[in-house]
């Protein structure tokens, strides 16, 4: 499949027509339509089409990997249908893993511009957000209990929400940079990051750490 196809059918998917695609990408029509018929093979615009149409650039550019956030396959076929997807994707930085046990090492937000790896979502932030890696099992709840983060997990955590208790959080040390992943909540009075696998105990928090954000999406990768 050329680009020329995978356009067509990211478009089609998205269900607009090319000049919708083009209002929604902020570009001309008649950028969509050379690329569609295969007058031109490549374009500068085409990072703004993926996110206006909801796929992934990499699949859209290369062919390679999912056709979207959440779709087994960047093709149908007769035994799976695709889910409809949002017009507007959401890329987010990857930028540290986060120790789901003790606090531990992890690396705080940077400028924009200065990641290696995003992972798109449809979520919008309502704050700067970011992905980080869940390291450890104390948030690995018994089996059937929901919500259970493995490890392995990536998970998006949002700088923009407030931190109310019932929530789950990346807390940090004060004046260090060691953070841990953890439920927020609040026992007379008392203030805890609690562990979803109970084998670990509760950290009682008492000024000495600052919640970082809280964690709004998380995806696992096979």
């Amino acid at each position: 499949m050329e680009l020329k196809d995978r356009l067509k059918l990211a478009r089609k998917h998205a269900g607009l027509s090319q000049k919708q695609a083009a209002e929604a990408a902020k570009i001309d029509q008649a950028t969509i339509s050379n690329l569609e018929t295969g007058k031109h093979h490549s374009s500068t615009h085409l990072l703004k089409i993926a996110d206006a149409l909801g796929v992934s650039y990499r699949w859209l550019t290369e062919g390679k990997g999912e056709m979207a956030v959440g779709t087994a396959s960047p093709v149908p076929n007769n035994n799976v249908s695709m889910a409809p997807t949002p017009l507007r994707y959401y890329r987010y930085p990857v930028i540290s893993c986060v120790h789901a046990g003790k606090f531990a090492e992890c690396v705080v937000p940077y400028p924009s511009g200065m990641e290696d790896q995003h992972e798109s979502t449809d979520y919008k932030a309502k704050g700067p957000a970011f992905w980080l890696e869940v390291a450890g099992d104390s948030m690995t709840a018994p089996a059937g209990v929901r919500p259970s983060i493995p490890e392995g997990t990536l998970v998006l955590v949002d700088t923009g929400i407030e931190a109310t208790p019932g929530k789950l959080v990346v807390a940090q040390l004060d004046e260090s940079n060691e953070a841990t992943f953890k439920k927020y909540i609040v026992e007379s009075g008392q203030k805890y990051l609690k562990p979803l696998n109970p084998a670990y105990p509760l950290i009682p928090i008492n000024g000495n750490c600052r919640i970082i954000g809280v964690a709004v999406e998380a995806k696992t990768k096979l």
